[in-house]
């Protein structure tokens, strides 16, 4: 698809909007899916899309309603099923005329919008071109490679949330009878913190809440989250909670339309009207400083409670808690003037989202990676525990925490067991399959791009992903990749991970969740689990964009047959050829699974146990726990403010759709900056001027990400923003939290520096 141009930069800004979706949003999503196929398979896609009887969307993990609408998308969830829906594809034919190095210029939205790739493809050594291959001779190159390790730990396999629970199942299965734990996900860049939290205080790393919580809770906190661009049917949810007389306090330090009012395009108010104001309280947040925030709303709980005695819930805290007195203690000691530094909110503000907070029954905390992606992401979660814990909002009705997933199945990756740690169901998967697995914790994705850099780790297999512009610290991943062996890649589509290759690099192009999945036993299905652990079937809809595609379930057993033969005798091709046998074996193997191809043919699945809810703590104590954090929070010096990386609206994950975030006024550009037009003026600086962007680290480290246009743009006091992946770059590979390792893309101390074109 050579008529594709790269984008060139033509910033054009316009005011923010304070609204989102409306018809405008219709419009739009109609506009990129017509551009990708034609208008019956657009139709297809969107009258099949989160349906009980259609495909599970891609595009977020936010659960269906019980109750949904035929109309059951939203406009980012449109272009993303359309995209994937493609009429273009990617053919030997493209390969020949385009070497790697050419690729390798490419922007991300070029690579994304050549189509669907159609074949295996194999780079060779000292080769500059990808080449046809056949599966068979694909599938012989990886087991080779594979049985030539020195040790099955010097090969990993990555995983997007894309990927299905079947696949994920055998994917963990298959390294782990292999003889390693290296099952590094997209988990360990965003949601990492969130499970760390809230596993060592309530006991399991999941949210707590279902939609109907969500529709009846008195009050709703939504922090660090931009729903109307990463979540967007969350506004619909949202929506309810205001008709149902609940509240919404929004924390955030952009203004972010999604969270000021929502135009329903499914409703006449939505068309016409106003639609509905969402958040009642705007917490402009500076970046980093939600610690501090939760820590007061705690202190002034406590002295509420110090005059009225009725304030805490006394009963729960006694019966399901322990660790009270130490956080009383500590709390006690934080004070006014370190919290209003930390936070750059006034004292009148923090006070009043305290009284919303006396004044209701229920309370819910929502987050995404605002929260996690900063040093103390872990404490900042658990001061959230505390915060519901101090009156009774863990496992009742209505209340509870809500960490947001991204990716549409990261959670039930998780869940099936790809995760760098053993599962906590070992010993049963061992029993059923006849293996020993390996007990070392693995790599997870930070320590894999120090492992491959260091040649302990050669093999690298990334599924459904894009792992080299998902990871921190570009140029570090980069270098570790280019010197691997093998690099493999298994992929519906062309991104930036298919030009940094190894020695020797594979494309295995497998079907979309938008594809019909048909096998020897016929037709097959796929399972997922949103964000709120309901679990779901999946059927594709639409004739694979190649006959020479697999599924990602037969990848997974061709690639075990190659490398493992008979031992363990593990029955690939069974499972290959009925998706229902795997099912059969995780409901033996996984908690919460039991009769898994029964109950997943219930109309909009089932809904995995959450202890927390019957308030059972698998924690040392085997209750929920108070923690005493230390108050922490990113200080920038003099000339100096902290950045946060973010997506534009017109982007899903690491994949530009278009070069515009309209929702924030910002067209035709990308490497833009957005930055307080106050501070902008501090630091001497002009509004449209061309910068380097340079990182600045404890350990004196430097990163530039080179010409960057500063907008004036309505950004907290001593925060900026611009969008990932252009400025991955910046966090270096050390800057992770603590607990989870997670990068710290929300938490870095920048200067600007006139640009030297």
């Amino acid at each position: 698809m050579s008529e594709i141009e790269d984008p060139v930069d033509d910033l054009e800004v316009s005011r923010p909007k304070t609204w989102a979706a409306g018809v405008p949003a219709v419009a739009h999503a109609m506009q990129y899916s017509l551009g990708q196929t034609s208008p019956r398979r657009t139709a297809l896609t969107l009258m099949a899309v989160n349906q009980v009887k259609g495909f599970d969307c891609p595009g977020c993990a936010w659960p269906e309603d019980k109750h949904r609408h035929k109309n059951e998308y939203c406009e980012n969830g449109a272009k993303h099923v359309n995209d994937e829906a493609t009429s273009r594809r990617v053919t030997r034919e493209f390969f020949a005329e385009h070497s790697v190095a050419d690729l390798d210029e490419r922007s991300d939205y070029w690579l994304n919008q050549q189509g669907r790739l159609t074949e295996p493809m194999v780079k060779r050594p000292g080769g500059t071109h990808y080449e046809a291959i056949g599966w068979d001779d694909a599938f012989e190159l990886m087991g080779d490679e594979l049985n030539g390790l020195a040790s099955p730990d010097e090969a990993m396999f990555y995983v997007s949330g894309r990927l299905n629970n079947e696949a994920a199942f055998l994917l963990q299965l298959f390294a782990r009878a292999y003889g390693t734990n290296n099952l590094p996900d997209c988990s360990n860049m965003c949601h990492e913190s969130s499970g760390a939290g809230l596993g060592q205080t309530l006991g399991i790393g999941k949210g707590s809440v279902q939609l109907d919580d969500i529709h009846h809770s008195d009050l709703i906190f939504v922090v660090g989250q931009n729903p109307g661009t990463n979540h967007p049917r969350m506004l619909t949810a949202l929506e309810q909670t205001k008709k149902n007389g609940g509240r919404i306090i929004a924390v955030n330090p952009l203004p972010e339309a999604g969270l000021m009012r929502f135009k329903n395009p499914q409703t006449p108010r939505g068309v016409v009207g106003n639609g509905t104001k969402l958040a009642d309280q705007f917490l402009q947040i500076r970046a980093g400083g939600d610690l501090a925030l939760f820590q007061m709303l705690n202190r002034l709980l406590l002295e509420s409670d110090d005059t009225t005695g009725d304030v805490l819930d006394h009963d729960y805290i006694a019966t399901h808690t322990t660790g009270f007195d130490e956080l009383s203690a500590h709390l006690r000691g934080v004070t006014w003037e370190q919290v209003l530094e930390a936070t750059g909110l006034t004292r009148a503000e923090i006070e009043q989202v305290h009284e919303q907070v006396l004044a209701s029954k229920s309370v819910i905390v929502c987050w995404a990676m605002g929260l996690t992606q900063h040093r103390h992401g872990v404490p900042t979660i658990r001061e959230i525990v505390n915060f519901l814990m101090l009156r009774g909002n863990i496992g009742k009705p209505n209340a509870g925490v809500c960490p947001v997933r991204g990716h549409s199945n990261v959670q039930g990756d998780r869940t099936m067991g790809i995760w760098e740690q053993p599962p906590p169901w070992t010993e049963t998967m061992e029993a059923e399959f006849g293996f020993s697995s390996p007990k070392a914790v693995g790599f997870d994705s930070v320590h894999g791009v120090h492992a491959m850099r260091e040649g302990r780790a050669k093999v690298f297999v990334g599924v459904a992903g894009n792992f080299v512009r998902a990871m921190s610290d570009s140029a570090a991943t980069e270098e570790a990749l280019r010197g691997c062996s093998l690099t493999v890649q298994i992929s519906t589509k062309l991104n930036r991970s298919h030009t940094v290759v190894g020695e020797t690099a594979l494309i295995l192009p497998t079907l979309g969740r938008s594809d019909r999945d048909v096998q020897a036993s016929g037709l097959q299905y796929v399972t997922v689990e949103d964000s709120m652990s309901c679990v779901h079937r999946s059927h594709g809809k639409l004739p694979p964009a190649s006959k020479d595609l697999l599924s990602e379930v037969a990848i997974v057993c061709r690639l075990a047959q190659a490398t493992l033969g008979e031992a363990p005798a593990i029955p690939w091709s069974e499972f290959e050829a009925d998706y229902d046998t795997i099912r059969d074996r995780i409901g033996r193997v996984v908690p919460g699974f039991g009769d898994f191809n029964k109950r997943i043919k219930k109309p909009g699945g089932f809904t995995l146990p959450n202890p927390v809810n019957e308030h059972v703590y698998r924690t040392p104590s085997g209750k929920a726990t108070f923690t005493a954090n230390d108050f922490d929070w990113l200080e920038a010096p003099p000339g100096h403010l902290i950045l946060q990386s973010l997506r534009s609206h017109d982007q899903w994950n690491t994949i530009p759709y278009a070069m515009n975030d309209r929702y924030r006024g910002i067209h035709n550009a990308r490497r833009i900056v957005m930055v307080n037009p106050a501070d902008l003026e501090e630091l001497g600086l002009t509004d449209g001027g061309t910068v380097d962007i340079v990182s600045v680290w404890e350990d004196g480290s430097e990163r530039r990400a080179e010409g960057f246009t500063l907008l004036g743009y309505p950004a907290a006091r001593g925060s900026a923003a611009a969008y990932y992946p252009e400025t991955n770059v910046l966090v270096p590979l050390e800057s992770v939290a603590a607990d989870s390792n997670t990068p710290t893309s929300k938490g870095i101390v920048v200067r600007f520096e006139p640009w030297d074109e």
